[in-house]
């Protein structure tokens, strides 16, 4: 009950932007009290949003928080079912593990899985994520799609566009696809992508896809092993970057491209994804776990595999490997 008076205080502020809204109004909105609108007024405040209230013309929200919270993701967010649940929590050992635990337990699907801090953030192939506080969009999604086994893929690689065009809308950055999971800004990993699956032979259960975005570290923040080869929205665009604003467009996009891939298939997505793709016509290698194969990179399939064409003019179709430009 709490969350719901909460979700729609904030539905408020968000339709009438910089506005005034009188206690009086919210109250009938809401169905409550004049004194219970002021005492979530008072919550926000606790929370960090910095509210202006004016006699006789009411409140309105001048400033959000610098931390992360499900309340400020909610303020401007314009989806349907993407980010309608959201679980927070300051500091988690996994986002991918508490989405899993979610998903077993008939979470809606939706629902966001976020963090100020991963003790224990995981990339592919299990290395480990750096996931420091205050700085980066650590979040998991879960979906459950009514797809086969075989196309789960598919969505590791929608959600790299919908992040790239998310990105593009709040910062004008244009980041790059690097085949399956990473998006580069300047050559240097920006992004990481993992998907997990609760599933039996015939069918999905539920899909959870981690994404871990480097957003307003500083190039200190990152361990001295992996300086060279990671960066930040903040470093490459000399500004702060609003996370909060990130994660709602990251939300929007995701959820058009989810609904356009639910009804038309993958084609759509494949287009938009070779479009942003930085290996396409280049010569790269791919490490998989039996061997490594070098050649020109052709493109995905329809199915989202990828194409590789050796020396001798032989096509590989390369399911799962490690991508080295």
């Amino acid at each position: 009950m709490q969350s719901e008076i909460r979700k729609k205080l904030l539905d408020a502020f968000t339709e009438t932007g910089e506005s005034f809204l009188s206690g009086q109004y919210l109250a009938e909105l809401i169905g409550c009290s004049r004194t219970a609108v002021w005492k979530h007024i008072e919550e926000l405040r606790k929370e960090g949003f910095e509210l202006e209230a004016v006699r006789k013309k009411g409140y309105r929200i001048v400033k959000t928080p610098e931390r992360i919270t499900a309340d400020e993701i909610r303020l401007g967010l314009v989806t349907e079912f993407i980010g309608k649940n959201i679980y927070y929590q300051e500091t988690v050992d996994s986002t991918q593990k508490i989405a899993n635990q979610l998903a077993s337990s008939d979470s809606p699907e939706g629902t966001v899985v976020i963090a100020e801090e991963q003790k224990s953030g995981k990339g592919r192939m299990n290395r480990k994520w750096h996931s420091p506080k205050y700085t980066g969009i650590w979040m998991s999604l879960i979906l459950r799609p009514n797809i086969q086994l075989i196309k789960a893929p598919q969505l590791t690689l929608l959600t790299a566009v919908a992040i790239v065009q998310a990105i593009e809308e709040t910062t004008g950055i244009v980041p790059e696809i690097k085949w399956p999971n990473d998006l580069l800004v300047n050559g240097k990993k920006i992004t990481g992508i993992l998907t997990e699956l609760q599933a039996e032979a015939d069918r999905i259960h539920s899909i959870i896809i981690g994404m871990g975005i480097n957003v307003n570290q500083k190039k200190e923040d990152f361990p001295e092993d992996i300086q060279k080869i990671a960066s930040s929205l903040y470093i490459e665009k000399g500004e702060t970057v609003s996370r909060a604003n990130l994660i709602r467009n990251i939300c929007k996009h995701f959820e058009k491209l989810y609904i356009i891939y639910l009804n038309q298939g993958f084609l759509p997505i494949k287009i938009l994804w070779e479009s942003y793709a930085v290996s396409i016509g280049r010569t790269i290698r791919a490490r998989t776990i039996t061997n490594v194969i070098e050649g020109k990179a052709l493109g995905i399939t329809d199915e989202g595999v990828l194409k590789l064409e050796d020396s001798s003019g032989t096509i590989h179709h390369v399911y799962s490997a490690d991508i080295e430009l």
